[in-house]
C-alpha cells in the first residue's frame, strides 16, 4: 500500500462512522458542497474528502472534480456534491381507494420511473399487492437500475412492528390485514432483485407524505410539522416532532380523519357522525358542489379539476367554502392541541388551500387560540407523488443508517 492510499485509508477509517449522516446530509439537501458536509459533520476538510470519496465509489453520489467559484465570491471554491445520476433506487408502491401507483425512487427523493393501476381493490390485499409489485419488477427491468429495499403506503393506520392494516375504512380489506408481510411475499413472488425477503417496509400514506415533504418538499426546516391531507377517500393526519415522525406507541397516532367537525353531519365508517373523513374528502366536496362522481378518473381528480378549473361557478365556491370551514375547525382544533410551527396540506385540501387561501387561513386564526396571537404558517405539499416517496423513504433509511453494511461492500481503499 503505498503513502497515498494509506493516509485516505486512515481517514475513512476515522470518517467511516460519518458514512450515513454524510448520506442523509446529501440526500436531503443539507449538503450541496464538500465545505457544508464539513462542517455539518464536525470533521476535518481531509476526513470529509475521504467520505465523499468512498459515497462516490459506492455509487451515490458524484463529486465535482473540477469546482468553479461563484462571481463576486473569495476564496478557493468547493467541490459540489450531487446525486449520482445512474445511482440505485428503491421500489415504492402506493395503493389507495382507486387503485395503486408505483415508482422507482432514487436518493433526493427522486422519481426516476412511475407507473399505476385504476380498478376496484379486490377484498383480498394480496390480489393488489401483487399487481403493483409485478408492474414496478417491470419497471426495474426497463431501468437496470440497482434495487435496495422496497417501501409500501397504504390508506389505514399501521400497526407496528407487525405491519398489519388495522382499519382500511375506504377499502374492502379485512381489519388488521397483514400487509407488510403480504408485500413481502409478492416482492419474493415476482423475483425483485436486490430486495431480500426481510427487505420491505410499510406505513400509513399520510405520514409517509409528512415523511417525505419534511425531508424534501415544504416541511423542509420545520421543528413541529403537521400534515393534514385527502387523498382519494377520506382525511388522514401525520405529526413530526422535533425532526421525527411521531406514530405513537404503536403506530396509530394522529388519526385527525376522526375529528368531528359537523355534530349533526354524515355517517361515518367509524361509527360516529361528522367527521372529518366524510365532511372533507373529495366525495364530499362533489355531494356538497351537486356533481355526481363520474366514471372517468379518481374521486380526487374530479375534485381537485373542478376547484381549480370552476372555481368560479356558485356551486362550486360554495362547496369548496363550506369544506374549507369545516377543514379549517379541525385544523384550528389541532392547533390548539399540538402547537406546531407549520401546517402543509394536500390532495384536495391542497387543491382548497390554493383556491382560497385567505378564507382557511382565517378559519384557523379564528377558531385557534394560537391563532390570534401569532398565526400558523400553513402551506402547500409540493411534491409529486409525496406518498410514493414516503414509502421510498422507509426503504432508504436502512441505507442511511449504514451504507456499508446495507450493501455488503467493504470500503475501498
Amino acid at each position: 500500500m503505498d503513502g497515498v492510499t494509506h493516509t485516505r485509508t486512515t481517514r475513512l477509517e476515522r470518517g467511516r462512522g460519518a458514512l450515513g449522516p454524510a448520506l442523509e446530509l446529501v440526500h436531503t439537501g443539507r449538503a450541496p458542497t464538500r465545505a457544508v458536509l464539513t462542517s455539518e459533520l464536525g470533521v476535518t476538510r481531509a476526513t470529509a474528502g475521504a467520505v465523499a470519496a468512498e459515497l462516490e465509489a459506492l455509487g451515490f453520489i458524484t463529486v465535482d472534480a473540477h469546482p468553479t467559484a461563484a462571481a463576486g465570491t473569495q476564496g478557493r471554491p468547493s467541490h459540489r456534491l450531487f446525486i449520482a445520476e445512474q445511482g440505485p433506487v428503491v421500489l415504492a408502491v402506493q395503493i389507495h381507494a382507486d387503485g395503486y401507483r408505483v415508482a422507482l425512487v432514487g436518493l433526493g427523493g427522486r422519481i426516476v420511473a412511475t407507473t399505476s393501476g385504476c380498478g376496484t381493490i379486490p377484498a383480498d390485499p394480496a390480489h393488489i399487492l401483487s399487481e403493483a409489485v409485478q408492474a414496478g419488477s417491470g419497471l426495474l427491468r426497463d431501468s437496470g437500475r440497482r434495487c435496495l429495499g422496497a417501501g409500501l403506503a397504504v390508506p389505514s393506520a399501521v400497526a407496528e412492528p407487525d405491519g398489519e392494516a388495522l382499519n382500511p375504512l375506504h377499502l374492502a380489506w379485512p381489519a388488521g390485514a397483514p400487509v407488510r408481510r403480504l408485500f413481502l411475499r409478492a416482492l419474493a413472488e415476482a423475483g425483485v432483485p436486490g430486495v431480500t425477503p426481510d427487505v420491505g417496509f410499510s406505513g400509513n400514506d399520510v405520514n409517509l407524505t409528512a415523511l417525505a415533504e419534511h425531508r424534501h418538499g415544504a416541511g423542509r426546516g420545520a421543528r413541529d410539522l403537521l400534515c393534514v391531507a385527502s387523498g382519494h377517500r377520506g382525511v388522514g393526519g401525520a405529526l413530526v416532532l422535533d425532526g421525527r415522525l411521531h406514530s405513537g406507541s404503536s403506530g396509530l397516532a394522529l388519526e385527525v380523519g376522526h375529528l368531528t367537525v359537523n355534530p349533526e353531519g354524515a355517517p361515518c365508517h367509524c361509527g360516529s357522525r361528522g367527521c372529518l373523513d366524510v365532511e372533507a374528502d373529495p366525495l364530499a366536496f362533489l355531494g356538497a358542489a351537486g356533481r355526481p362522481p363520474g366514471p372517468e378518473g379518481s374521486l380526487l381528480k374530479q375534485a381537485t379539476d373542478l376547484l381549480r378549473e370552476e372555481y368560479a361557478d356558485p356551486s362550486i365556491r360554495a362547496a369548496g367554502e363550506l369544506l374549507i370551514d369545516r377543514l379549517g375547525l379541525g385544523i384550528a382544533g389541532l392547533v390548539n392541541i399540538l402547537n406546531p410551527d407549520r401546517i402543509i396540506l394536500g390532495g384536495l385540501h391542497r387543491a382548497l388551500l390554493e383556491a382560497d387561501p385567505e378564507r382557511l387561513r382565517a378559519v384557523v386564526a379564528d377558531r385557534s387560540l394560537w391563532g390570534r396571537s401569532g398565526s400558523v404558517p400553513i402551506l402547500p405539499c409540493t411534491l409529486d407523488h409525496n406518498g410514493l416517496v414516503g414509502a421510498a423513504e422507509l426503504a432508504w433509511q436502512p441505507v442511511l443508517d449504514d451504507p456499508l453494511i446495507v450493501l455488503g461492500a467493504e470500503a475501498t481503499g
